[in-house]
């Protein structure tokens, strides 16, 4: 399965465990969904990757091989996936054991509290030639706010340690081979807040973003769609895979 779960007394550890870059692809976005309805009882999640990784992001092999008419099925996943760990009412906990890009990223600022041991973290969608959908930039402007998000996307940077931490991208550092700890840690503090209270707060925290999800996405994501599957952004990927990915 491309999403594991462990249980660490009561606190659920989802593991994207999904090829060499625990990618984002069509059965790792709907298995994400799943997972998370199925830990709905327990008192915090903590998200993780596999080895090195935490999420490499989009999973543009596919995209390459599927073509316009996988981006079609994709993407609408994809935001389910985003909105799903965004919208979860326990706390969630990413501890990043390597690299958190593109979409990854955008996974880790969906959570509440983000532990780094090792690896980057930056978006670098622009960089590959495709747009955000609406769902990951406002995700990423409720993390980080609004000022900083036009530096973080155009230039597709990605930053590590004291860097990624000064940039207010993590929340804190922890040695890589004690990160999930510090993780379970952060998530069983945060466990013991009583639950309703809680996911009420967070609740008006992320009411305005929801709000302007549930009002444009609609109209946002045809177009996002669009470019995703335009011969200029299809090639750009074709392009980024041979290159790097090949």
């Amino acid at each position: 399965m491309p999403i594991t779960l462990e249980s660490h007394q009561d606190i659920a550890v989802l593991r994207i465990d999904h090829g060499g870059g625990n990618t984002l692809d069509t059965d790792s976005c709907r298995e994400l969904v799943l997972r998370l309805e199925e830990v709905e009882q327990a008192r915090a999640v903590v998200l993780t990757g596999t080895g090195r990784v935490f999420s490499a992001g989009v999973d543009l092999k596919r995209v390459d091989d599927g073509g316009a008419s996988y981006v079609s099925r994709f993407l609408p996943l994809l935001s389910d996936a985003l909105l799903a760990v965004f919208g979860c009412p326990r706390p969630v906990v990413a501890a990043l054991n390597g690299h958190a890009i593109a979409g990854g990223a955008v996974l880790a600022a969906a959570c509440d509290h983000r532990v780094l041991g090792a690896g980057t973290i930056g978006v670098t969608e622009l960089l590959v030639g495709v747009p955000f959908p609406l769902a990951a930039l406002e995700i990423l402007r409720c993390a980080y706010g609004t000022t900083p998000l036009p530096s973080l996307t155009y230039s597709g940077s990605t930053y590590g340690g004291e860097n990624a931490l000064a940039r207010g991208l993590v929340d804190e550092l922890a040695p890589p081979d004690g990160v999930l700890d510090r993780a379970l840690a952060v998530a069983t503090r945060l466990g013991e807040l009583p639950a309703e209270a809680f996911a009420h707060t967070k609740a008006q925290i992320r009411q305005p973003f929801h709000e302007r999800i549930a009002e444009y996405r609609h109209s946002d994501d045809p177009e996002v769609e669009r470019l995703w599957r335009s011969p200029a952004a299809l090639a750009a990927v074709k392009s980024y895979v041979d290159r790097v990915l090949r």
